[in-house]
């Protein structure tokens, strides 16, 4: 049975019947059925701004929504404005949003504003691709294919690609099908045919066979009756230039435009877009001033502004009727072109996906695109304090490519916290401290639902799931697995399950063939079927079908070598510190280069997250028990029902909202992301702004953000300084926390107090004076450290003269207090050993001996933190020391042993 779409008329037939008149007898009295002074339920409860938006139908229209401002309610009530006032039929809006969800959301809001039974005849109202393939199917065979094409997957796509590498007698492990596929999608969200990419991308794959590739491959599809997902709009495309009738069609069939989140369209919507929008038009006449169609009303009994009133007769003038005094134009007879109707609604602050080909330009030139268009800006915040929005709009102005909005709020709530911004000594404090903050809203009452951590990496997140599962906090992962849960984190721990339980079957079969050594599912269940008739385990199943003639050359090859190496690898386990082995088994089973050699836009995460998983292995005795911890870990059960933490990424947080949000990690190539800069430059880095942006608007009450001074990246800890952003916020909404950790000077690397109050030694900002110094300082600093643990503060309230006096002392020997701040709260106070005490920057550490070194230049030592180095410098008892890994880095001489 054929719904009601389908029986709507397809184009603007004859005897379709027409819409009523924007300002007929039947749409005033539609209008007048809502209630008293003619103003629709819909239109009730719209600020200013956003009934502007509304109301403003005709003519191209921009509207610049800032975070938090009603987008969505304008862009639906805009609808069902057009709807309720007969200026179009339901077929004859089309409405692209960017997911289904959203497009389901529009749908439903829409039908409460106006009833359901008015939004069951939008066919158009959808994805870009949703629509896509209804424009292809009707006509496919202009594209070289049929109706009932189908839709290949990735999986597809790659098996196809390597068919077709594999046929050009190419290397399919030099030349990798999932690359390929990355450039094809890359060109079509381009809009780019075969005969169109630039010579050097051309070449860049295949031995210079990628133009080559490219219409083989088109070619394959077309022979099977097949597109994939980027041809759902290259394919429109092309039709559309080809055959402008079509597109003439297309332009009658659709009155109104509607696009969500315009600032994330890449080339290719753009184009498809501007083709339906554009409609060829004659320069007006000498003498013939354009009207600019704006009928927006401001508000219910408030005068119009000059710039969006329908001013002209000729605003007003039906399409198809030539205004008073002047004739047709040249060449549509008795018909003038039909006007842009288009309404765009994005904000060019929240542009943050760039790397999957969104072009912020495409937002900003829409004035050039389509001249004398509407500008409006949707300013007033519903979500944030007045502190956040203030914090937010000071750091975006630094952008240059922008059009320019401030967010504000009526609710200005004097009560209402700051932006807090913390300093930590490094990330595991950084998730101790958060974690700590997060149960003490938890005693204030507050949901775990409504507090998010928003991390710019993925690999930050292992320090907050660990530490969650310490204190017993629930959490969730949004838009992703989590940590433990990830693909090439489950490979690598079944590696090293296998290697420290080789009866470990389920591991075993995981990775017997990743990566890839030619074993097929027969030789799989050979070795099962072995595994069972001689009860033994896989691993040993593998060995013996190795040594025996049971297999084919290639395959016993194959577990011969995955034998060997698992015998290495246990025969090291006891030997050979874990976090070493663990290292060595993922870079010689090839599973490292793996990754390395994979050119998709996710295995750069992945690496990084199999180097935090190495660092992670560095707080537990052994490989078992890393293991024993994790599954622990994964054991925890995840509902969402249940109250629970978000953690997720900030690209995944756009269009969320919490009471709390946490922002860790704001430190120079981090976040910024160095990949950022050093591939975008200035445009790069206005996209990392944007995004910290949108991190910020995020938060409804309160806001935490952090940095810290010692970070392990890629396997290595590094110094590290705080991202440029943080000195970009504005003092006057901006509370510098104290950090109150129990860990005394290790929270403020540069003394007790604030950097400009001199305090711990006079010691100076390594990284220059901030004008965040002497903010909220007092009788403390700043950034000043106590304990706060409920026993140090026992001993604190107990002091007396006699322990002042005796303080960093034990059984009568002097024990040295090594510490970054006030001598009696460094780590080291106290203590008889601090493990592992390192001086970066400026050496602070007092000597312990007045003697010589017994080390020489030149020694090759060892340090338990950095590995191995050669000694390049000795003063006293202070070495300065090239480790291999680590780099240079001034350690005390107790700490390192000879190699």
């Amino acid at each position: 049975m054929s719904g009601f779409s389908e029986d709507m008329p397809f184009f603007d037939e004859p005897n379709a019947r027409p819409a009523a008149a924007p300002s007929g007898i039947a749409a005033r009295a539609m209008a007048a059925r809502s209630g008293q002074n003619g103003v629709p339920d819909y239109l009730k409860g719209l600020n200013p701004e956003q009934r502007l938006a509304v109301e403003t139908t005709e003519g191209p229209v921009l509207v610049l929504a800032g975070a938090g401002t009603g987008k969505t309610r304008v862009l639906t009530t805009r609808i069902a404005h057009i709807l309720a006032t007969g200026r179009a039929f339901p077929s004859q809006i089309l409405a692209v949003t960017f997911t289904n969800k959203a497009a389901r959301e529009m749908k439903q809001r829409i039908g409460i504003l106006i009833g359901e039974g008015n939004v069951e005849g939008m066919p158009w109202l959808g994805t870009f691709h949703s629509i896509g393939v209804k424009l292809l199917r009707r006509h496919a065979e202009l594209a070289g294919l049929k109706s009932d094409f189908t839709i290949l997957d990735t999986d597809d796509v790659v098996r196809l690609i390597k068919q077709l590498i594999q046929a050009e007698g190419l290397d399919d492990k030099r030349w990798p099908a999932k690359t390929f596929a990355q450039m094809l999608d890359n060109w079509k969200n381009k809009g780019l045919g075969p005969d169109e990419i630039a010579e050097g991308d051309a070449r860049s794959f295949g031995n210079g066979k990628g133009r080559q590739l490219y219409k083989a491959y088109q070619e394959r599809l077309q022979t099977l009756n097949s597109c994939d997902f980027g041809d759902l709009l290259y394919h429109p495309i092309r039709i559309f230039r080809a055959y402008p009738d079509v597109l003439k069609e297309y332009h009658r069939k659709f009155k109104y435009i509607l696009v969500d989140e315009y600032q994330d369209t890449n080339t290719a919507q753009y184009m498809w877009l501007r083709l339906l929008a554009q409609r060829p038009q004659s320069s007006p006449l000498e003498g013939e001033v354009p009207a600019k169609r704006a009928e927006g009303v401001a508000a219910e009994g408030t005068a119009q502004s000059s710039n969006s009133t329908a001013s002209s007769t000729a605003a007003r003038t039906p399409p198809d009727r030539a205004s008073p005094g002047h004739p047709p134009l040249k060449g549509e007879g008795n018909r003038r072109s039909s006007p842009i109707n288009i309404c765009c609604v994005g904000d060019d602050d929240q542009s943050i996906y760039g790397w999957r080909g969104a072009e912020v330009d495409n937002i900003l030139r829409f004035d050039k695109d389509f001249p004398g268009a509407t500008i409006i800006r949707l300013e007033r915040n519903y979500r944030s304090t007045a502190h956040i929005l203030g914090a937010a709009s000071h750091l975006i102005a630094h952008n240059e490519g922008r059009f320019g909005k401030t967010l504000f709020t009526d609710r200005d709530d004097p009560e209402d916290d700051k932006v807090h911004v913390h300093a930590a000594w490094d990330s595991e404090e950084e998730a101790r401290a958060i974690g700590d903050a997060i149960e003490a809203y938890q005693r204030q009452k507050h949901n775990l639902n409504d507090m998010a951590i928003l991390v710019r990496a993925s690999f930050q997140m292992r320090a907050f799931e660990d530490r969650f599962i310490t204190l017993g906090l629930n959490y969730r992962v949004i838009g992703g697995p989590r940590f433990y849960e990830r693909l090439e984190i489950r490979d690598a721990l079944a590696f090293f399950r296998v290697v420290a339980n080789g009866g470990d079957d389920l591991a075993f079969e995981r990775i017997v063939n990743v990566p890839k050594r030619g074993l097929g599912e027969a030789t799989i269940r050979q070795i099962h079927d072995t595994a069972r008739a001689m009860r033994i385990p896989m691993l040993e199943a593998a060995a013996t079908l190795a040594e025996s003639d049971e297999l084919k050359p290639k395959p016993r090859a194959a577990l011969r070598e995955v034998a060997a190496n698992f015998e290495r690898w246990q025969k090291a386990l006891e030997s050979t510190p874990h976090t070493e082995l663990a290292e060595t088994i993922l870079e010689e089973s090839g599973y490292t280069d793996m990754w390395k050699n994979d050119r998709s836009a996710e295995a750069p995460g992945r690496l990084e997250n199999l180097k935090e998983l190495i660092r992670s292995m560095e707080e537990y005795e052994s490989l078992r028990a890393f293991l024993e911890h994790v599954a622990l870990v994964m054991e925890a059960e995840q509902g969402e029902s249940q109250d629970a933490v978000s953690i997720m990424t900030l690209h995944s947080a756009k269009g969320l909202e919490f009471e709390t949000v946490f922002l860790p990690g704001w430190e120079e190539g981090l976040f910024p992301h160095q990949r950022a800069l050093d591939e975008g430059g200035r445009s790069g880095l206005e996209e990392e702004r944007r995004l910290a942006y949108v991190g910020l608007t995020r938060a409804k009450k309160n806001l935490h953000i952090w940095f810290v001074s010692n970070r392990q990246i890629h396997g290595l800890w590094q110094s590290t300084i705080p991202s440029r952003f943080v000195d970009e916020l504005p003092e006057t909404h901006i509370d510098i926390a104290d950090s109150g950790n129990s860990y005394g000077g290790y929270g403020n690397p540069y003394g007790g107090g604030s950097f400009a109050s001199g305090r711990g030694g006079g010691r100076q900002n390594p990284y220059g004076a901030s004008r965040f110094d002497n903010i909220g300082a007092k009788d403390q600093g700043s950034f000043s450290n106590t304990y706060a643990t409920p026993g140090w503060q026992r001993a604190q309230a107990n002091r007396t003269e006699a322990t002042d006096r005796n303080w960093g002392t034990r059984s009568g020997h002097q024990v040295e207090r090594i510490g970054y701040g006030e001598t009696d709260s460094g780590y080291g106070a106290g203590r008889t050993s601090v493990k592992g005490r390192t001086i970066e920057g400026e050496l602070v550490a007092k000597s312990v001996a007045d003697t010589p070194s017994a080390f020489n230049v030149g020694d090759r030592v060892f340090h338990q933190k950095f590995g191995n180095g050669n000694i390049a410098a000795i003063d006293g008892n202070k070495l300065t020391i090239d480790f291999d890994k680590a780099g240079q880095k001034r350690v005390l001489d107790g700490f390192v042993a000879p190699v």
